[in-house]
């Protein structure tokens, strides 16, 4: 096996033997194989749409299927062999379509005549040939914008597939998901259009991320500043992680009146702050943090717990029982619940004893996207002019559980008194809790949401550019990252296509990035690595 695409990979150059993440070779060599199978349906929805030619089978199923590739979400490869015969099938269905509209069909691609092999042995023989390292490009510039924008469609599709489970799509994130894939197995595409590729990958993820945002706010109303207990409440409970909106409300409404009450974890923990989710009584607090302790809050939670999306890492045998996946996410030994029945989860929540007694761990204050911001935008501006407030830092991005990333911490502690600090994702987990105070009654620490919600922070951005009649990178403000999987290099081309300059990286940069690719990145964007606290805040602060 042959992955680089988390930041955690391998010594920083690739996971070969088994993935940092817990995958093992098999799975990855599936996954290979699976992206490989979607590149050659993407080269038939390419030809098809050029002759009036669209299957919306194709698009939900391209985008749950890369989806499902993503880092730490299916690690079960008796699920992935059944997506990559559908690959197949479907691929073979829109042939037909296509050739019918008189289109072209027959491609000299592999990919685009690829079957199955007829055992589970042989799939992963074939998925072992087409893996990164297999890649037969010889330009290795190439081959690193080739990958970058392989993993920023990932991320892509992600978005487009949260939002499609909520009733937003758009044909023309499917199509570039299309064309983007498509392109992958060309050998006539120059470098200049490959950087063109990757940047409109940025383009359509701010789509993506926009329709995602109209899901999540047409169905479940804007988010409004709520505090959120850290603690627990005596009594059965269930904790759900991940991403998905949707589940978490499905939870909620067949827990209703059973004396179970409703934790969140992980980037589930902005769901608070939405007013059709926070109106259920048991929907109590949040528990634990994204990826340090992970599997010892795991351990240690008393009652079911379900994933949405990303996975933990491979759950102890001792506690796995008490663990439900859903969606695409899958772990060998693990239930998956399919059909959004939870009764399942239910039924464990309330045979498990849950917490024996209430307990206290404070709060903190989740629910500042970008409507709730702009509603204090005056008095934002206001603050600036006056020199109340003297920079904003955008310090936001993904966890992980390599050493490293307590430099985030470190930062925030840091950060003077005169700025405001806006973080997303799950990488606020390093200082989530942090009492920073407030500057004229606005909070020093705004929690904008998850990651998607990054578009709610480019918003509050343009907003605050306007006021002051100036450039996004004319304003006072500066954005450190943290990345560590593909949803988190889909927000970062987005950067990029805003032209957005001066992002400070970090942990590490990308493996996939070769030196020439990261000088353009300096050149046109001043990209950089993080430091240290002390000299990232003197360089910005002066």
């Amino acid at each position: 096996m042959f992955c680089y695409q988390c930041e955690q990979t391998a010594k920083g150059e690739g996971c070969t033997k088994i993935g940092v993440c817990g995958k093992q070779p098999e799975v990855a060599a599936l996954q290979d194989l699976l992206i490989y199978a979607l590149k050659g349906l993407s080269l038939i929805a390419v030809e098809g749409r050029r002759v009036g030619v669209t299957d919306r089978d194709t698009n939900v199923f391209t985008c749950e299927a890369t989806f499902s590739t993503l880092t730490n979400v299916d690690f079960d490869p008796d699920r992935l062999v059944p997506l990559i015969r559908r690959c197949v099938e479907l691929r073979d269905g829109l042939k037909d379509k296509v050739r019918a509209a008189n289109g072209k069909v027959d491609f000299s691609d592999a990919a685009a005549t690829f079957k199955p092999g007829a055992t589970f042995e042989d799939m992963v023989k074939q998925g072992e040939g087409v893996g990164i390292k297999s890649d037969p490009e010889p330009d290795s510039d190439i081959h690193a914008l080739k990958w970058t924008l392989t993993f920023g469609i990932k991320g892509v599709a992600a978005y487009a597939d949260h939002a499609r489970i909520l009733g937003q799509e758009d044909d023309t994130v499917y199509a570039f998901i299309h064309e983007g894939l498509a392109a992958t197995l060309s050998k006539e595409i120059p470098l200049d259009d490959w950087v063109g590729l990757v940047l409109k990958c940025g383009e359509i993820n701010l789509k993506a991320m926009e329709l995602l945002d109209t899901a999540n706010t047409g169905t479940y109303g804007h988010p409004v500043p709520t505090s959120v207990p850290l603690g627990a409440k005596k009594g059965k409970a269930i904790l759900v992680s991940g991403h998905d909106l949707k589940d978490l409300e499905e939870v909620l409404k067949l827990s209703e009146g059973k004396g179970i009450n409703v934790y969140t974890h992980g980037e589930m923990l902005p769901c608070h702050g939405y007013p059709e989710l926070k109106k259920h009584s048991h929907f109590y607090g949040h528990y634990g943090t994204a990826w340090q302790n992970q599997k010892k809050e795991f351990a240690e939670f008393p009652g079911a717990i379900l994933m949405t999306t990303n996975c933990i890492q491979k759950p102890k045998e001792s506690y796995e029982d008490n663990i439900f996946t859903t969606g695409l996410v899958g772990w060998p030994g693990v239930m998956h619940i399919a059909d959004k029945d939870f009764s399942p989860l239910i039924d464990k929540a309330l045979s498990l004893p849950g917490f024996e007694e209430d307990t206290d761990k404070g709060s903190v204050m989740v629910g500042f996207a970008r409507n709730a911001v702009m509603g204090v935008a005056g008095t934002v501006i206001e603050a600036v002019k006056s020199g109340d407030i003297k920079h904003f830092f955008l310090v936001a991005g993904c966890d992980g559980a390599k050493p490293g990333r307590n430099y985030y911490t470190e930062l925030v502690e840091q950060i003077p008194k005169d700025c405001v600090v806006l973080t997303l994702a799950c990488g606020k987990f390093r200082f989530f809790d942090k009492d920073l105070g407030d500057i004229g009654g606005i909070p020093r620490l705004l929690d904008v949401g998850q990651c998607n919600d990054a578009y709610s922070a480019i918003q509050i951005a343009v907003a605050l550019a306007g006021a002051f009649d100036c450039g996004v990178n004319d304003l006072p403000l500066s954005i450190i990252l943290s990345w560590y999987e593909q949803k988190a290099v889909a927000i970062l081309l987005t950067l990029f296509h805003l032209g957005i300059k001066n992002i400070r990286l970090g942990p590490s940069l990308p493996a996939f990035i070769t030196p020439n690719v990261l000088d353009v990145l300096v050149k046109n964007f001043n990209i950089m690595p993080i430091s240290t606290p002390e000299d990232d805040l003197k360089a910005i602060l002066g």
